[in-house]
């Protein structure tokens, strides 16, 4: 039995997270998608520490606070450095993928351009992290 997975999907671009949202739709996952359109709005939403996410899509580039600095921010709290998150990105620059990595990233997942190769991940992605055992708290 598969997870509802509360999920807070960290982008900038209104494209990208109604693309999020379409998916979700299209394959009919019963997952809760809570929006930050930037890193400090994400901290912000952590910061209150209820109902924090199980999940956490993240966004490499973005304004204010870029998703590399985030996440460092985020792996530096003992409160919430717990949650899993993903890189979710258009960014296939060697040195994002080693720098994410390095600070303790769950994944890292290239944006395809077709739709189609989009869902097929996210779908993935979802699957893995919904059957999961992750640390409610």
């Amino acid at each position: 039995m598969k997870n509802s997975l509360n999920i807070l999907l960290i982008e900038d671009n209104l494209i990208e997270i109604m693309k999020m949202k379409r998916t979700l739709s299209f394959l009919d996952l019963p997952h809760n998608l809570v929006e930050a359109k930037n890193g400090e709005i994400a901290l912000n939403i952590l910061e209150e520490k209820t109902n924090l996410p199980d999940l956490i899509l993240l966004d490499l580039n973005m304004p204010k606070v870029s998703g590399i600095e985030f996440l460092t921010i985020l792996k530096n709290s003992d409160a919430i450095k717990h949650i899993p998150t993903v890189i979710l990105t258009t960014s296939d620059h060697q040195k994002d993928l080693e720098e994410c990595f390095k600070i303790g990233v769950s994944g890292y997942i290239l944006k395809p351009l077709k739709y189609d190769d989009y869902v097929k991940k996210i779908e993935a992605v979802l699957a893995y992290w919904s059957i999961n055992e992750l640390i409610k708290y």
